[in-house]
Formats: structure tokens, C-alpha cells, sequence
């Protein structure tokens, strides 16, 4: 989802049918819109059009915590859904992050905003993404058609795989008005093992080690010198887990964090905390795991500071160096924090996937009025 600005015009439709009717206008009169969920996410560059914001598009449809099934409109607060879910002793699995610390935002992260953005956190490397939990959609497509995909339990698979281009699109296939997702257990007792003064290398050897066990794993990040586990379940498994892990990576010292520090030093990790009050330029990296020490040590190069997540198939860069540059290294980055950076927010697709890419473009928005170059940018 993309920022409000103060020079953009504001529309808030109140409900599905409104936001309808209003992008059926704006098809016929070839009249651009910048899709806008909570402006709490990825930065873009220009998009042109006026501002369409979904944050009036809320309310929870329905919530079944023994089915773990929970159907909401786009416009819902996360905070409200958290909170309602932990009530029931449960979670969303993919964990995912509040962006508005690094980006210097006060606005309201919203469901409809973390499935467009498919927005996943350290968990996911255990549970998988967002668009992993994604049981179906309701949107609204580039001629203004209202259209469901999906369902409402796993076993009711028609049609999943559409949901699942909308998870990540950004808006541009077109616009959410509510979402079905699995959801899961709270784990109730958690605790992190941490190792300091390693390397990047001996972090993803670390995390390789670790990765490779049936100990379950949920969360494996490095950030200045210390690489960190994150082991979550239920007392007595817990402890086994976490005590044959301590006997795998003997000799090495771990200092041991319980579950309250666990917590704290998670959602810091899971919202780049360590990042934020900076005015660089933020990248986000996906890359092989093994390729992860080559990736960073290149990066690292341009003069700025690295973090790695998902046991190192994620790379953060913090610093300097053109788009080409960082690009060069890593073909993969996402320019999450402009920083005064000009260049494509979007890495390049390969030819193949470019053309799939924009013949769903234009099947669900032929005009070019979501997000138009979005992607491009």
C-alpha cells in the first residue's frame, strides 16, 4: 500500500459497494488512483492519480476462534485483530511488521495493507507468509467489478491462487475489501538463544545448524555481531528444544533471554527497529541463505550496515550507494526508505515474468488507472 501526501486529493469510500461504483468512474474516464491502505508500508516512487484510501472499509465479518478462521475488511486496524485474536489464545502466524518506526509514519497498519504488501516477519521462515494463511479476497478489479476468490476454511481450495496474486500485487490487480485467513495457536511459553561477537558468516553457519534440526526453529536474525534464535511452544517441549540446541552449538556461548526479553527483542527485530531514525536509503534483499555472507559483505562495501532474517534469505542494507550499485550485488532489493534515492522501488523482472506480469495487469485493470508504473518505478 502506498503513503498519503498533503497534495493529493483524499477519497474514502464508506463501503464495497461505494468503492464499486467509484472505480467503475474512474475506468471509463481513464482517470488514475494511488491505492492507499494505512500509509504504513513500502515506499514508491510517483504514482499518479488521487489518493484511495480503504481504512473506512472496516469491521470484522466474522471471527470463529475453534475453526481458526477469521474474515475481515480491509480498512480493520491490525492493533484491533491482535488484540481480539490473543483474547482467544491466538495469532497470526506470519507476524508482520509494523513499518512505521523506519519510515517516520504515524499512520494505522491495516489487514488489507500487510496482505497487499504480503507483509511476512522472522516467523515466517516456521510458518510461512502471508499469503500462506490467505483463505480468500473480495476486490474490487480496474473496472470497477466486485469479485471473490477463495474461501473460508483450507479444504474450500477454488480458486486460492488468484488470492495469492493479490497477496504482494500492491494494488495494482486490484483493490481489497476483505480478507479470509487461517489463524493459529498463541504459542504461550518462548525463550531466544544468543550468540555474540560472530560474524555474518558464523551467524548463517549458526543459523544453517540450527535450520537443519526438527527443533522448530521461529525465528533466526543477525543484527551488529550477535545472531539470535527464537525457539516458541509449550514448557517441557520448549526447554527439550531449546536444551538440544544449546548441546548442537556447543562450544559456543549463548547468553539466554526468557520469554518477556523474547518478546522485546522480536518485535525490535521484526520492525527494524535498529534502523529507524535514520534518513538512509533502506533495502530489503532476498537472497539464497548461503549466498547471504557474499550478499552482505557486498553491501557492506557501499559503506553501510546490514541485518539478515529468515536464517539469512533476507538481507537489510542501511547506507549509501546508488540503485544500480546496490542492485549490482543484489538483484533482488526492494527500496523499502527512498532516503533521497532516485531509481525503481521494484527490482526488474526477467522478460518471461514481465510479460505474465502485465497481461494480469491488464486483465484486471485494462485501463492502467491502479497504481499505474507502480511497479516500474
Amino acid at each position: 500500500m502506498i503513503p498519503d501526501t498533503p497534495s493529493r486529493a483524499g477519497l474514502s469510500p464508506a463501503g464495497e459497494a461505494e468503492l464499486a461504483v467509484l472505480i467503475a468512474e474512474r475506468f471509463a474516464a481513464c482517470q488514475p488512483l494511488r491505492i492507499a491502505g494505512g500509509g504504513t508500508r513500502v515506499e514508491t516512487g510517483s504514482v499518479p492519480g488521487d489518493i484511495l484510501s480503504t481504512a473506512a472499509i472496516s469491521g470484522v465479518v466474522t471471527y470463529e476462534p475453534g475453526e481458526m478462521t477469521l474474515i475481515a475488511r480491509a480498512g480493520t486496524p491490525l492493533d484491533e485483530i491482535q488484540a481480539m485474536l490473543a483474547a482467544e489464545g491466538q495469532a497470526l502466524a506470519f507476524e508482520p511488521a509494523d513499518m512505521r518506526g523506519v519510515l517516520g509514519r504515524d499512520g494505522t497498519p491495516t489487514i488489507g495493507g500487510a496482505v497487499a504488501a504480503n507483509a511476512s516477519g522472522p516467523r515466517r521462515l516456521l510458518a510461512g507468509a502471508c499469503r500462506d494463511h490467505l483463505l480468500g479476497v473480495r476486490f474490487v478489479d480496474g473496472q470497477g467489478r466486485v469479485l471473490k476468490n477463495g474461501g473460508r476454511v483450507m479444504k474450500n481450495v477454488t480458486g486460492l491462487d488468484l488470492g495469492k496474486l493479490l497477496c504482494g500485487a500492491h494494488g495494482t490487480l486490484g483493490v481489497l475489501t476483505e480478507v479470509a485467513l487461517k489463524t493459529l495457536p498463541h504459542l504461550p511459553d518462548r525463550c531466544t538463544l544468543g550468540f555474540h561477537g560472530v560474524t555474518v558468516e558464523e551467524a548463517v553457519a549458526i543459523f544453517s545448524a540450527a535450520l537443519a534440526t526438527p527443533f522448530e526453529v521461529s525465528g533466526a536474525a543477525f543484527r551488529d555481531g550477535s545472531a539470535w534464535l527464537r525457539v516458541e511452544g509449550l514448557g517441557p517441549q520448549m526447554d527439550y528444544r531449546r536444551d538440544r540446541l544449546l548441546a548442537l552449538l556447543t562450544p559456543r556461548k549463548a547468553e539466554l533471554l526468557d520469554a518477556e526479553a523474547t518478546v522485546a527483542l522480536w518485535h525490535d527485530l521484526r520492525d527494524l527497529a535498529h534502523f529507524a531514525g535514520f534518513d538512509a536509503p533502506l533495502w530489503r534483499v532476498l537472497v539464497k541463505p548461503g549466498e547471504a555472507p557474499a550478499t552482505a559483505r557486498a553491501l557492506q562495501a557501499l559503506g553501510g550496515a546490514v541485518s539478515l532474517d529468515w536464517g539469512g534469505g533476507l538481507v537489510w542494507y542501511c547506507g549509501p550507494g546508488t540503485a544500480q550499485a546496490v542492485r549490482r550485488v543484489a538483484p533482488h532489493a526492494t527500496l523499502v526508505r527512498r532516503g533521497g534515492l532516485d531509481g525503481p522501488t521494484f527490482p526488474p523482472e526477467a522478460a518471461a515474468v514481465a510479460r505474465l506480469s502485465a497481461g494480469l495487469r491488464h486483465r484486471f485493470d485494462p485501463a492502467g488507472i491502479l497504481n499505474p508504473g507502480l511497479m516500474d518505478q
